[in-house]
């Protein structure tokens, strides 16, 4: 799609590029795992599709597979329910009976539903290379580290950790032990407004520490909270001392964590403008975790779970530039041939370690549980579960929820 031209009523395929190219290559910074063991079947098998259905029939009720809004089609085809991470986990939590819980999304994804289910059932991610980059940029050493550097300035005491979901495990352990929440896109306000009630308040000089998104936090804290700009600071885990002073600690009230989604990070103010100029009665809906310029161009911000209900409720003949990720936007405009829907942006932008979990991995997967083999399977420290379903708890109790 061209944004030089004006927009078509159908929905185009942005171009590709290289760079964003999913499933290809290894990043051992933030990746889990490369491969699977074992041999997968080959993409081109014609009868990939039929042998999913063969293993799929003969886990029956045995076997519950989860498919994230974000993965392929090929995937989602298979999902016995598909939905955000958090609603998955506890949609998994839900149904005991299945021994086996398949998590076709990424690794912290498949770690909340192992702290959520029962101890009988097992979860299993059908490629362990498909992490989070931003999940992989807090890492429990890091933030314990952070938190020493808080003590050292005097403000640990009056500071509150708020988690996102898309964070591992150790991250949400670490902010049970603290006394804090997780939060989703969706509540952040509200875990937010009840982070800062436990040290005096939005009035007062208390603070959160928001791990580990800034993008999502620091568009929460001023859009929803009506905190400045200037009360943010953004610490970075690979500076001394964050890259902060005390005083900057002392004053600031959100102090941010250095991550982002590379996916949400991409677009543009310029992206916004640009479809503005090629379609003047397009409405611009994007996911909170874009940049905060973005989300101050954007007329609606929100969940993924939101913009499928906007869309949903859209008029007929109505435009719509969506900013997040392409598989559902695709998705998307499939659903709703009587509006127009595009990509916020001109080029490909998939998550490139959710669609690690392709057609070929979930047969593979299917059919070793099939055979009596358990591969894959994700199991979170019995301790570090305790303090992570603390953290979990503490959410689902936030006023509202």
């Amino acid at each position: 799609m061209s944004l030089t031209t004006p927009l078509p009523g159908a929905f185009t395929e942005p171009a590709p590029s290289a760079l964003l190219l999913l499933g290809r290559g290894v990043d051992l910074a933030s990746e889990r795992g490369v491969e699977c063991v074992g041999d997968l079947p080959a993409p081109s098998d014609p009868d990939l599709v039929e042998r999913a259905r063969a293993a799929r029939a003969a886990l029956g009720e045995r076997a519950f597979v989860l498919g994230h809004h974000y993965q392929r089609d090929e995937v989602i085809a298979f999902a016995d329910v598909t939905g955000d991470s958090f609603k998955l986990a506890r949609e998994a939590a839900a149904r005991p009976e299945a021994e086996f819980v398949l998590f076709c999304g990424v690794h912290f994804m498949a770690e909340s539903a192992d702290i959520l289910t029962a101890d009988t059932q097992q979860v299993v991610l059908p490629d362990l290379a498909a992490g989070c980059s931003m999940a992989d940029m807090a890492a429990i050493d890091q933030v314990e580290d952070a938190w020493d550097v808080l003590v050292d300035a005097g403000v640990a005491d009056d500071t509150v950790p708020v988690t996102y979901m898309n964070s591992t495990a150790a991250i949400k352990a670490f902010t049970g032990r603290h006394g804090g929440t997780v939060c989703t896109s969706s509540n952040a306000h509200v875990a937010l407004r009840w982070a800062f009630d436990r040290v005096g308040g939005l009035e007062g000089t208390g603070k959160v520490l928001f791990m580990p998104d800034q993008h999502l936090g620091r568009n929460t804290a001023v859009r929803l909270l009506g905190l400045a700009l200037e009360d943010c600071v953004v610490f970075d885990p690979r500076k001394p001392g964050g890259g902060l002073t005390a005083r900057q600690l002392k004053d600031a009230r959100m102090i941010l964590w250095r991550g982002h989604c590379s996916v949400h990070g991409r677009f543009s103010a310029r992206n916004v403008a640009d479809i503005r100029q090629a379609d003047p009665a397009v409405t611009v809906l994007v996911h909170p975790e874009c940049t905060h310029e973005v989300v101050t161009a954007a007329d609606m911000v929100g969940s993924t779970e939101y913009i499928i209900k906007a869309l949903d409720a859209a008029a007929p003949g109505s435009s719509w530039a969506i900013g997040t990720e392409l598989n559902l936007v695709r998705r998307l405009a499939n659903a709703h041939p009587d509006k127009q829907i595009h990509y916020l942006d001109s080029t490909v932008c998939f998550c490139s370690t959710m669609n690690r979990i392709d057609l070929p991995h979930l047969v593979w997967s299917m059919e070793q549980l099939a055979a009596g083999r358990v591969v894959n399977r994700i199991v979170v420290d019995a301790d570090d579960a305790h303090w992570a379903r603390a953290a979990l708890d503490q959410m689902l109790a936030l006023p509202g929820y």
